[in-house]
């Protein structure tokens, strides 16, 4: 077993006192997280910034879930393992790892260390930086999930809204690599990128009311829901009799599981859960180049408050990121 690094008493963190605007975000010198059962310790280099953080920081989210302050939120990390889960665990100081946390249930990662559960951690892609690393956990395993979900595979014809951003961007690699035919939504300006992607058709979603163009197809990947122009609600009249929605912001669209009904198709909401066997399948895609993830921001961890609002802002091309350490 390689042997555990020296570590500090406290770490640097980026945390809240209270919930809000981007402004509660402060620097602050917390004590190193607690190892228990099967965890992981880790030094985060890098973390991924996801809409539910800043949800979360407002107020909304799984803020009704936190228990004491100041908290660190984040969700993604990138880093090294300092502490092994126990002596001949495939997880070792000095391995280059990436997961997914469960905030509040743990501490974040928008932090020097984070400790989770070995079960959330997976080795990092060689062929990624720590940077992009960070980009992938939550939105990939989101994405591999939804995708698989609704039934991905060769002859499928899959409706993919929001394709640009974290979601998305990963949703449209994934269903290619599982042989679907996919369609794309995306403002005029990622049209481009999202053929890059592997898009086979794309629409301009502020030129074209997608319903008109992609007809009868077999799922829907949602990552809009009743949030803007009523997306949810006008995907039902693209899907097929009987075919599938998949939708992950479940709060945007209340009345889904009965409009779906009463026209004929069916609807589901998706949580992502934290699964180390699924990140390696993905870690694999992302070493061959089979799979890329797309980085719009890079953020130094002082600059939280900064990147939250970027991310709240909207229209960010795959992720955001955090430097931490």
């Amino acid at each position: 077993m390689a042997t555990d690094f020296e570590l500090p008493p406290t770490m640097r963190a980026l945390v809240i006192d209270e919930t809000g605007d981007p402004e509660v975000l402060h620097l602050a010198e917390r004590p190193l997280p607690r190892q228990i059962s099967d965890e992981v310790l880790v030094k985060v280099v890098a973390a991924g910034l996801n809409p539910i953080d800043a949800k979360t920081r407002s107020g909304k989210g799984v803020a009704a879930a936190i228990e004491n302050y100041p908290t660190i939120l984040g969700n993604d990390f990138s880093g090294i393992v300092v502490r092994a889960a126990f002596e001949a665990s495939p997880l070792q100081p000095g391995d280059a790892v990436f997961g997914m946390g469960r905030v509040p249930r743990t501490g974040g990662s928008f932090a020097e260390y984070v400790s989770v559960s070995s079960m959330s951690v997976a080795h990092k892609p060689a062929r990624l930086s720590h940077a992009e690393a960070a980009a992938v956990p939550v939105a990939a395993l989101t994405a591999w999930g939804m995708v698989r979900l609704a039934g991905a595979a060769p002859g499928q014809r899959m409706l993919v809204h929001a394709a640009s951003g974290g979601v998305g961007h990963f949703a449209v690699q994934f269903a290619r690599v599982l042989g679907a035919h996919v369609i794309a939504t995306g403002s005029t300006h990622n049209l481009d990128f999202l053929r890059e992607l592997g898009a086979d058709e794309v629409i301009d979603y502020t030129t074209t009311r997608f319903e008109d163009e992609a007809r009868d197809v077999d799922s829907v990947i949602d990552l809009i829901g009743n949030v803007h122009d009523d997306t949810g609600t006008r995907s039902l009249a693209a899907l097929r009799p009987g075919g599938l929605l998949v939708n992950a912001p479940t709060g945007s669209w209340p009345s889904m599981a009965a409009d779906a009904a009463a026209a004929g198709r069916r609807a589901t909401g998706f949580k992502v859960s934290p699964d180390a066997r699924a990140l390696d399948e993905i870690s694999k895609l992302l070493d061959t180049g089979t799979v890329r993830v797309h980085v719009d921001a890079v953020f130094e961890l002082a600059d939280g408050a900064a990147a939250h609002r970027l991310i709240e802002e909207g229209h960010i091309r795959g992720k955001i990121v955090l430097r931490v350490s």
